[in-house]
C-alpha cells in the first residue's frame, strides 16, 4: 500500500476516524517549526491558528488600505473645493499645483495647455511639439512610471535631470486631449506602471473641466 492508497481509502471511508477514534489520537505529525513530533489534533490547532494570522493579517491591511483611500478621498475633496472657488485660470492653476505639491506631497508640477481659445502669457503656454500632442491624445489614461519624453521631463525646468519616475495626465475636452498635468518625483518608486490611477484620473477629469470652463 502506498500513499495513494492510503489517501484514497480515507476520501472513500470519510467514517474511519470517527469509528476508530483511538487511531487518530495516536497518529503524529512534524511541528512545522520545531521539527519534533506532535499528535494530529495539535498539529491541526497550528494550522487553524496559522490561518488565522493570515487572516488577521489580510484584514489589518484592507482595514490600512480603506483608510488611505480614505484620506486620498478628502484631499481629492478638498482641491476640487479650492478648483470650484476659482475665478480665472490663474486662480485654478494655483489650486491644483499647491494642492498636489501640499496635500499630495508631488514635489514637481508641470501643466502645459494647446488649442486654447484664449491664451496667457504663462510657461503652461509655451509651444508644445506635435509629438507631444499626439502622445497626450494616444493616452487611454494617465501614464504612471519611468520619464521617457525628454520635452515633457523638461518642463520640470531645473529639476528635470533628478526626475526618476513622473505622472503624466492628459487634460480632455470632448475626447480630444487639450494639455497635460505632469507630475514628477526623485523617487522612482512614487509613480510606477502597476500602481492604480483611479485618483489620479479623477484629478484629471476635475483639472480639465476647470480649465476648459476658464479658457473656452
Amino acid at each position: 500500500m502506498n500513499t495513494d492508497d492510503v489517501v484514497r481509502f480515507l476520501h472513500e471511508n470519510p467514517d474511519f476516524f470517527e469509528e476508530n477514534a483511538e487511531v487518530l489520537g495516536a497518529l503524529n505529525a512534524v511541528h512545522p517549526q520545531r521539527g519534533d513530533a506532535i499528535s494530529l489534533t495539535e498539529r491541526q490547532l497550528h494550522a487553524l491558528r496559522e490561518k488565522i494570522r493570515q487572516l488577521e493579517g489580510k484584514l489589518a491591511e484592507l482595514i490600512r488600505f480603506g483608510e488611505e483611500n480614505d484620506e486620498i478621498s478628502e484631499k481629492v475633496h478638498r482641491m476640487v473645493l479650492s478648483l470650484l472657488d476659482s475665478e480665472n485660470f490663474e486662480a485654478a492653476r494655483e489650486a491644483v499645483f499647491t494642492h498636489l505639491r501640499e496635500d499630495f506631497a508631488v514635489p514637481h508640477v508641470a501643466m502645459r495647455i494647446w488649442n486654447s481659445v484664449l491664451q496667457r502669457e504663462t510657461i503652461e503656454f509655451a509651444p508644445v511639439s506635435e509629438d507631444v500632442r499626439f502622445y497626450a491624445g494616444d493616452l487611454k489614461h494617465p501614464y504612471c512610471g519611468a520619464p521617457g519624453n525628454l520635452e515633457i521631463i523638461d518642463w520640470f525646468g531645473e529639476a528635470a535631470p533628478h526626475v526618476r519616475s513622473v505622472a503624466l495626465v492628459p487634460l480632455m475636452r470632448d475626447g480630444r486631449a487639450f494639455g497635460m498635468l505632469a507630475m514628477g518625483s526623485e523617487d522612482a518608486e512614487r509613480f510606477y506602471a502597476e500602481m492604480g490611477t483611479l485618483y489620479v484620473t479623477r484629478i484629471g477629469d476635475m483639472v480639465s473641466a476647470v480649465m476648459r470652463s476658464h479658457l473656452g
